[in-house]
């Protein structure tokens, strides 16, 4: 974060529903299609961080475009190629509104889930709940015992989001509740998932706990017994391409675990390097009461290194909240993918497993895909606004200089 004391989460209330946003904002549902059949392991491999996933222009700013005043974002200037084609949906979920709940025995933050929909599994079109953290662990559960030949989203992390300390504090509950909008709606565009009747209860039902002690007895024990079928026996001859996607998963998450760490550190020490220019920037300005001509060229340079410090802050609020919640994502999804290694013995049944991995494993790949291009374009954006903001502050005080020398 940027140092300072963390925000007290505030009051909460209703909230308009008019432009509810896409679902899939920020990831992509696209399913590989055309005339191949499924990729193989190699072509899965090659799209992670390939030649093909992300493409920036040399040179950063365009020609012809006037730098910094008039830059333009690089996002704005870039198209990917893989957007959602609008597609017909038919559910929507967002998660909003966090409110703060102070009870004898604890306190905790529920979430607004608002779902519309016209599927003819919903009895309303619209439906508006509140749900707490351990409900989403709850549905995870049951997703992950009812639907065991599937990939899972993860769920963030219960109480450890690194930098945070405070897990009340506005920072905390909007990086979470972002988390939980994104676990959601990678549930809402899988295609088997969406319909689970788990996720269903949890979207619609007033009192879940009413159905997580009695009403959804039948269903786990529906689940258990899928469970069961699928981890009774060992998978006798799992296709050679499981084995390198395995290796490819625990790669991604070796390297994502290094990347994570030391934006770790960089963010450090950027928050220690922004305590030292607020310390150093008054300086000038107190000399500068000291002085008579370079009075103002001294204001200027404290004034060029306030704002060096505002554009500081902007950019390592943005790594911290954009940048790392996605990587620690998708660590996460990285452990959670971990191929089973037993299913059922029969021939039909292991085929079906084996089809809904590949399924689920280039849906996430397709996921993984847009999800990175947009965070390193974004990344590669803020930098340039950063260093943009510098490079005008500086400029801003040279005129001062110049004044000076010529009136001498």
């Amino acid at each position: 974060m940027s140092g300072g004391p963390s925000k007290a989460l505030p009051s909460t209330g209703p909230h308009s529903l008019r432009d509810m946003p896409h679902p899939l904002a920020g990831s992509s549902s696209e399913e590989a299609v055309g005339g191949d059949s499924t990729p193989s392991p190699d072509l899965l491999m090659a799209r992670s961080f390939g030649d093909k996933d992300l493409i920036l222009p040399n040179g950063g700013t365009p020609a012809g475009t006037s730098s910094p005043a008039s830059s333009s974002s690089l996002l704005n200037r870039l198209q990917l190629d893989d957007d959602i084609d609008g597609e017909t949906r038919d559910l929507f979920v967002t998660v909003d509104d966090p409110k703060k709940h102070v009870c004898t025995m604890e306190t905790y933050i529920t979430y607004r889930i608002t779902t519309k929909s016209t599927r003819v599994e919903f009895d309303l079109p619209e439906y508006s709940v509140r749900r707490r953290y351990q409900d989403f662990d709850w549905l995870r559960n049951k997703l992950e015992e009812s639907q065991p030949t599937h990939l899972i989203p993860p769920l963030p992390e219960k109480f450890v989001v690194k930098g945070v300390v405070d897990r009340f504090s506005e920072e905390f509950v909007e990086t979470r509740r972002k988390a939980l909008d994104k676990f959601l709606k990678r549930i809402t565009d899988h295609p088997v998932l969406s319909f689970n009747e788990h996720f269903n209860v949890f979207l619609t039902a007033k009192d879940l706990n009413a159905y997580k002690k009695q009403g959804m007895a039948l269903l786990t024990r529906v689940g258990e017994s899928v469970k069961h079928v699928t981890g009774g026996y060992k998978l006798r001859s799992r296709p050679l391409e499981f084995a390198a996607i395995g290796e490819y998963l625990d790669t991604f998450a070796l390297k994502l675990g290094t990347i994570d760490r030391i934006a770790q550190r960089i963010i450090k020490e950027e928050i220690e390097y922004l305590v030292e220019l607020r310390e150093y920037g008054p300086v000038y300005s107190t000399w500068s009461a000291l002085e008579g001509e370079l009075a103002e060229p001294l204001e200027g340079v404290s004034a060029c290194i306030g704002n060096c410090s505002t554009a500081l802050e902007e950019l390592t609020d943005d790594m911290t909240e954009d940048f790392l919640p996605v990587l620690r994502e998708y660590i996460l999804y990285s452990d959670s993918m971990k191929v089973p290694a037993d299913v059922e013995k029969c021939q039909d049944r292991m085929e079906c497993f084996n089809a809904d991995l590949k399924a689920d494993m280039e849906r996430w790949q397709n996921n993984k895909r847009q999800d990175f291009r947009q965070l390193l374009m974004g990344m590669a954006d803020k930098n340039i606004q950063y260093y943009e903001k510098c490079l005008m502050a500086w400029e801003s005080i040279i005129p001062l200089l110049q004044e000076k020398q010529e009136a001498k």
